[in-house]
């Protein structure tokens, strides 16, 4: 039962996790179109009633995985079995220290959590060492244990080969993904300009 709960919340979880990168990924297009489209979507997931619910999934994924984990110490065999472990671990710390980032800066700092939030933090005067691995990391895990846990529910439907290529597949776009998501948002395509108030270092 604790399988198919941890399953069922992480389609919802999942359902914005690709959602917001998709928002990410128009920060291409420039900031403006990123913060439009993401003011567009808040409407639905800062909903009263989504909000909590999105939020009571992420407690209970980062719970319930960490409970997986800790129950196979010693058992897991495999590269694809191993890294579902170790992503899930990322993304139990990822999910807890982002969140908690994102609440703090909503409601102690007082500041919209938009592109600059998260852009600050990669600027060359704040503490790109630190952020740039953060988020490339976070999305390879996401992509990495969808990937492994894709792989174990589909290993009667189809050949190991055209499973593990299909994973690997899948990590290699996580990587490509989060590798352009993070150069955009640190400059790398257009200035980037920090307002003062998401300042982290000198701007």
């Amino acid at each position: 039962m604790l399988h198919k709960l941890h399953r069922a919340s992480a389609l919802l979880i999942s359902l914005y996790i690709l959602v917001h990168l998709a928002n990410h990924l128009l920060a291409l297009g420039g900031v403006e179109e990123h913060i439009a489209f993401m003011d567009s979507y808040r409407n639905i997931y800062r909903n009263a009633l989504v909000e909590p619910l999105l939020l009571a999934c992420v407690l209970f994924q980062v719970g319930s995985g960490m409970t997986f984990i800790i129950r196979r110490i010693g058992q897991r065999r495999g590269f694809f079995d191993r890294a579902q472990a170790v992503s899930g671990a990322y993304l139990a710390f990822f999910f807890l220290f982002h969140i908690g980032a994102i609440l703090y800066g909503r409601t102690v700092q007082g500041v919209d959590t938009n592109f600059f939030f998260a852009a600050a933090g990669l600027q060359p005067g704040a503490y790109p060492a630190f952020f740039m691995p953060y988020y490339t990391l976070a999305v390879v895990a996401y992509f990495t244990h969808l990937a492994c846990a894709l792989r174990w529910l589909l290993r009667r439907r189809f050949t190991p080969r055209v499973l593990d290529r299909a994973a690997a597949g899948a990590m290699v776009l996580g990587l490509l993904l989060a590798v352009t998501v993070v150069a955009t948002f640190s400059g790398a395509f257009y200035p980037v300009e920090i307002p003062a108030e998401y300042c982290l270092g000198d701007c």
